[in-house]
């Protein structure tokens, strides 16, 4: 399926809206994009027909349940997650006989089928050719999201390399910063295999051919972002999507092959002799800015096209965006190798939007035996992409992890003495929250044993509450139903408050959990943004103690070098004040219907210096 297939599929599904009017590649989409894609059920795709180049950008294209199931071909994402759970059920069952063995044969017949070919001749993403002094990044509508990026990105670039001492494929998403019209920053952190296949030239001395492909079938784009084993190749995980295989073409001036029908390509390679280049900063997934780091230099030496092309790309920031509906189909089409190939007792997984991805998840299982619940977590934090997950909670095989009443039930019920399991290991590039870039404490919930006959029903409310320990009383909006408590720092970057005294003075007893948030989140922040900051501001280690029986989380910005704190902390991603303005003044002019207000007025309370003021 060609990008102008899936916009008319979309089209014809009232899922796309067009949008005419002359915009700005620089703030101007990512803001209207912004407000759309948090809007509800995920919005509409958006494609802006006048960028001041001769392509349109498509934006939004994945951004709810229902586009991302079109992109993949299907009604439901749990229809390919059906497929792939009998595929490993008959794959792995007994053959005891020979007609057993046979009636493999056509099942074995469709999985080659799946298999990438590699075909003669260019492809439809090499009708168009620029070389030489022709090549110029310039000319492409690439976007600055917000206003502290470092500049403009390539956002959904599907990277591919080869691995040098194997010649195995890679395709990866790493973003790519524009450095000038030739050259960008290549994003792949040192935990993916884009990074490894570079250590790999680097020491035999050789430049790393590289090509980036943009646009195509939806079915790459989503292949790009999925946790596959290393050394397998994602093309043909995009194959078994689109069940057909997905046609190759070579490069005109490497050898890499890259699917034929994409938008763009851009052919290149890293010197891996040469210094490394400050790139970043970046609105990331996280909702908070990547701040500056040092990465290789990728050469643009050729820039191929389709004459009809389409520039594809996407924003990341504070969730819910189009990522979310992403992670959402990882969960369900990788549930059943995560059955098979490391933990057979998971049920379900959920990883909730709030947590990124990385920072939440939550599974049942069937529990048999004392201390399976650590034997999962453990497993979990090692296998694959899950080995960045931060917090886990571990529920029995019968909840209904997506529930939050179910959820609430449980954790009702946590004992801090037998249910807490600590651990430290491998975590995301982009945690800010951790002291050691990539490595830092992890946290599961077993949640497992809980006596739901002995869980109170409710929780006693305070009163009143009189400010001490420089804090004061959030709100207690969740106090009855869970246990908690939200109190906030009555003044930024202090460095010493006393939640305990808080407590102490206030006679505040019986109650499960205390968060403790910075003076900016108060009087507007509710249930989802409280659960994203928590799970983001904080190394469990350093930021969760047990006082009383109660769980104390300091979700606070942390003063950056203080103590154990991590030595940069970032801001909050959004929008600048006078982009927001200017989107407020056109919007009838997009064509959107009644005016959406921008999600960047409520985050700028959360920044941490003077440039938030309006």
């Amino acid at each position: 399926m060609r990008l102008r297939e899936y916009i008319a599929k979309l089209e014809d599904a009232g899922e796309l809206q067009r949008i005419s009017t002359r915009v700005d590649t620089r703030f101007e989409i990512a803001e209207i994009t912004d407000r759309i894609s948090k809007s509800e059920g995920g919005g509409k795709a958006l494609l802006f027909e006048n960028t001041g180049t001769q392509y349109p950008v498509l934006m939004n294209m994945m951004g709810s349940d229902r586009r991302m199931a079109l992109a993949l071909g299907v009604d439901d994402l749990d229809d390919i997650s059906k497929r792939i759970d009998d595929l490993l059920k008959e794959v792995m069952s007994p053959k005891n006989t020979l007609t057993d063995k046979l009636r493999m044969l056509p099942l074995l017949g469709d999985v080659a089928k799946w298999f990438p070919r590699k075909v003669k001749g260019r492809g439809e993403c090499q009708e168009v050719v620029w070389s030489g002094d022709d090549v110029d990044l310039n000319r492409l509508p690439i976007l600055t999201s917000w206003g502290c990026d470092g500049g403009r990105f390539i956002t959904l670039p599907m990277v591919c390399s080869i691995d040098p001492d194997t010649g195995i494929p890679n395709m990866g998403m790493y973003r790519m910063q524009v450095f000038d019209s030739k050259t960008t920053g290549m994003h792949w952190h040192r935990h993916k295999t884009g990074a490894r296949h570079y250590d790999g030239y680097k020491r035999t001395g050789r430049r790393m051919p590289v090509s980036v492909a943009l646009g195509g079938d939806p079915a790459y784009i989503y292949s790009a972002t999925a946790p596959m084993p290393d050394n397998m190749d994602e093309m043909l995980l995009a194959g078994m999507l689109r069940r057909k295989p997905v046609k190759l073409v070579k490069c005109l001036t490497n050898d890499i092959w890259v699917p034929a029908d994409c938008d763009f390509i851009l052919e290149g390679y890293v010197d891996t002799s040469e210094e490394l280049a400050v790139e970043g900063a970046f609105g990331d997934h996280t909702g908070f800015y990547s701040l500056t780091d040092l990465y290789p230099r990728f050469h643009i030496v050729a820039i191929t096209s389709r004459r009809d092309a389409i520039y594809p790309a996407t924003i990341v920031g504070v969730p819910p965006m189009e990522d979310a509906y992403i992670a959402k189909a990882t969960e369900r089409i990788f549930l059943a190798p995560i059955r098979l190939a490391v933990q057979p007792e998971v049920r379900d997984l959920y990883m909730p939007e709030a947590g990124t991805a990385h920072n939440l998840a939550i599974v049942s299982i069937a529990k048999r035996y004392l201390g399976q619940p650590n034997k999962v977590a453990q497993g979990l934090w090692g296998a694959g992409q899950m080995m960045f997950n931060k917090y886990l909670l571990i529920t029995p095989e019968d909840t209904n992890i997506r529930s939050k009443s179910d959820m609430f039930r449980l954790l009702r019920g946590l004992n801090v003495e037998r249910n807490l399991i600590w651990s430290e290991g491998i975590l995301d590039v982009l945690d800010h929250a951790t002291p050691t870039t990539g490595y830092g404490s992890k946290l599961a919930i077993d949640l497992t044993d809980i006596d739901a006959d002995s869980t109170p029903e409710s929780f006693p409310v305070p009163r009143t509450a009189h400010p001490e320990g420089g804090v004061e009383l959030f709100n207690t909006e969740y106090t009855s139903e869970l246990g908690l408590l939200v109190l906030y720092a009555a003044r930024e970057w202090q460095e010493r408050v006393d939640v305990e005294r808080y407590l102490d003075k206030n006679g505040i007893e019986g109650i499960k959990y205390v968060a403790l948030f910075d003076y900016g989140a108060a009087g507007y922040m509710r249930g989802y943004d409280l659960l994203w900051l928590a799970a983001a501001n904080t190394d469990p280690r350093r930021d969760i103690h047990i006082y009383k029986g109660i769980v104390i989380i300091d979700a606070r910005s942390k003063r950056p070098g203080y103590g154990n704190n991590p030595r940069r902390f970032p801001n909050v991603v959004t929008s600048l004040p006078e982009t927001i303005h200017l989107v407020d003044d056109r919007w009838e002019e997009y064509g959107l219907g009644e005016k959406i207000e921008s999600p960047s007025r409520r985050y700028r309370k959360l920044w941490l210096s003077d440039r938030a003021e309006w």
